[in-house]
Formats: C-alpha cells, sequence, structure tokens
C-alpha cells in the first residue's frame, strides 16, 4: 500500500530533511522506523527536501509497504519510535502512482521576524531577530516585483541539480502585528509558488529586509530579478526563521 504522510517538526535538531550518512535527518528517521515496522528496507520520499534548521507545520511524504496496516495505527506506530520534534499528524491510503514530489503542484512556505531588540523565547527557534527599523510599505511594493514566473538564479543556491531555474510565484505577503503571546512585533512572509530552489524563499526575504532597512532599492532588485545576478539581491535569511507551510496536490 501508498501511504500518504502529513508530517510536522521542528527542525532546529535535523541537518534537514535528507538523509546524510549518521546525521540526524527527517528522511533518515522515518526511513529507520518505517524499515523496522515493515521488516524491509522502506524508501520515503518527500514533498522536498528543506535544509538544516528549517521547520515544518505541513510537509509531505509518501512510502510504499509490504504491511497490510490501518492508518490509524501506522501512525501510532510510527509516533511511538520517533522524537518529540518530529510527528506525524494524519495519514492516509493513495494511488500506487502518489508521489509527495512529483505530484505536487504547489507549495507555501512562512519566513517569521520578530521586530525589536529582544528576542522572545517563545520564537527564539522559529523566528529570526531583526531590531533596525523597517520600512514596511517599501517592502511591500517590492514584493510585487516576485510575483509571476522568472527564472530565479538570483535567488538561488549557486550549486544546483535542476534542470531549470525557472518558477512561478503566486503569493508573496507581509503582514505583521503585535504577537500577544512573544509580546512583540512579529513581521510573516508568506510566499507560495509552483516549485521552489535551494534558499529560494530565504533570498527573496533577505532581499525584501534589505529593501526595508534602505540598503538596496526596488530597480535593483528587478535587475537582480531580470539580469540573474546573485550580487545584486540581499544577503540570504537564516535557516531558523522558515517554516513550509503546505503543500498542494
Amino acid at each position: 500500500m501508498n501511504y500518504r504522510l502529513l508530517l510536522q517538526y521542528d527542525g532546529t535538531d535535523f541537518h534537514g530533511w535528507q538523509m546524510q550518512g549518521e546525521l540526524r535527518t527527517v528522511q533518515g528517521e522515518l526511513t529507520q522506523v518505517l524499515s523496522l515496522l515493515d521488516d524491509r528496507e522502506v524508501t520515503v520520499h518527500g514533498s522536498g527536501r528543506t535544509d538544516a534548521g528549517v521547520h515544518a507545520e505541513g510537509q509531505v511524504a509518501n512510502a510504499k509497504l509490504q504491511r497490510d496496516i490501518s492508518p490509524h495505527k501506522l501512525r501510532s506506530a510510527i509516533n511511538g519510535n520517533l522524537d518529540a520534534d518530529l510527528r506525524v499528524l494524519f495519514i492516509d491510503v493513495v494511488a500506487d502512482d502518489f508521489h509527495a514530489r512529483y505530484s505536487a503542484t504547489g507549495k507555501t512556505y512562512a519566513y517569521r521576524v520578530a521586530h525589536g531588540a529582544v528576542m522572545p523565547p517563545f520564537w527564539a527557534r522559529y523566528a529570526y531577530q531583526d531590531a533596525r527599523a523597517l520600512d514596511l510599505d517599501s517592502m511591500r511594493s517590492c514584493s510585487e516585483l516576485f510575483l509571476g514566473e522568472h527564472d530565479w538564479t538570483a535567488f538561488s543556491a549557486a550549486q544546483s541539480d535542476v534542470e531549470s531555474r525557472v518558477r512561478y510565484v503566486t503569493t508573496c505577503e507581509i503582514s505583521d502585528g503585535w504577537d500577544a503571546r512573544g509580546h512583540c512585533h512579529l513581521v510573516e512572509f508568506t510566499i507560495s509558488a509552483d516549485g521552489f530552489l535551494r534558499y529560494m524563499v530565504r533570498s527573496i526575504v533577505g532581499t525584501l529586509m534589505a529593501v526595508g532597512r534602505g540598503e538596496i532599492d526596488q530597480s535593483t532588485v528587478a535587475h537582480a530579478i531580470g539580469k540573474g545576478d546573485r550580487s545584486l539581491a540581499g544577503a540570504t535569511a537564516p535557516a531558523h526563521g522558515l517554516t513550509l507551510m503546505s503543500v498542494q496536490y
């Protein structure tokens, strides 16, 4: 049977999604547990490879098991063998041709910034702190440049095995407000696309933050997108502020 898993994890103590030898990864943990349960080597496919330190509220994976087990019992068995920073929220049985990565039509990420002089402990693992003044109106105006289909060479890792760096961004929004739990001003970036390159969201956020601080202007950002020149973009934002929110199918 082909099982689809909806996952959440705190990425702080993981070396990313993808298996890397003896290093602790999300894929590695799931592979170990599912292989134990199915009494054979099981392959776990994820919707995408989150980097070290990146979190997920709605990651999706799939795995084919020979053992016939109900989704409810499988969820309990998996979670019973995982540490508390990784959890399976929901499991269902899907068609044999479903693939968590290749069947996906889009993803949504959130990047959170605790904007102020003090980093609240409740956000320390999940948001980036910046105490400098930000022009949110300029940032929102500039965010419109990222909508649509573009070549994202200037906003991705230099080394990549993808055939094309063209992706279609459908949402690039910036919200802000007072967070009662952290007693702080929280700025949140929400970015959706039909696919993402490595470091793409964090590069977009870092560039928009640079615009907000007055370090670069919109025309420079437009040139970075059009020319694929990484030197024109802002610094890549730290990994721990990024969360994979959902995957669309």
